[in-house]
């Protein structure tokens, strides 16, 4: 069983076996599997579009809560200042976002959505729906809801490990 890589390449997604060296972490196995075919899906559909990856995570958080400083972003995607400029510039570049400086605080700088984003929302909430539903197939409504219990119990100790 074979999917699309974002080179055009398949790639094997068949369950694959857990290293010897990795004997003592098979969650840790089971989550890094997921998370790169969850990824590389996304990638896929988010290509419609033009964008890679978080990028639409950051066009929802401003579609929803209007324009924020930069450092506010960074602090509510779990991103770092580096990786959000980047994203900032890419966006910026496709005229998804603008930047401005802040009234109050000459440092920072606001970043809004612009009418262009707007045209693309729909597509972006489309497409998320779509990865929902690859993400879920198979899935009855209540094993659903557990995977979701689980994986925040999950979210809950990694957070109080990073935390301290």
């Amino acid at each position: 069983m074979g999917r699309p890589k974002d080179s055009g390449e398949t790639v094997d997604v068949a369950c694959t076996p857990l290293p010897a060296s990795a004997q003592a972490g098979a969650m840790n196995h089971a989550i890094v599997r997921v998370a790169r075919l969850h990824r590389m899906l996304a990638a896929q559909l988010l290509r419609r579009v033009g964008l890679h990856p978080a990028q639409e995570l950051v066009m929802m958080q401003l579609w929803d809560h209007g324009p924020q400083r930069q450092v506010d972003l960074v602090r509510m995607l779990g991103s770092d200042a580096a990786t959000m400029t980047r994203t900032i510039q890419r966006l910026e570049h496709a005229g998804f976002v603008r930047r401005k400086p802040c009234p109050t605080d000459k440092r920072a700088t606001i970043i809004e959505a612009t009418p262009a984003s707007q045209a693309v929302r729909r597509q972006i909430e489309d497409i998320w729906t779509e990865l929902e539903t690859a993400t879920t197939a198979g899935l009855t409504p209540d094993q659903q809801a557990e995977a979701l219990k689980v994986l925040q119990r999950i979210e809950d100790g990694l957070a109080r490990a990073v935390s301290g």
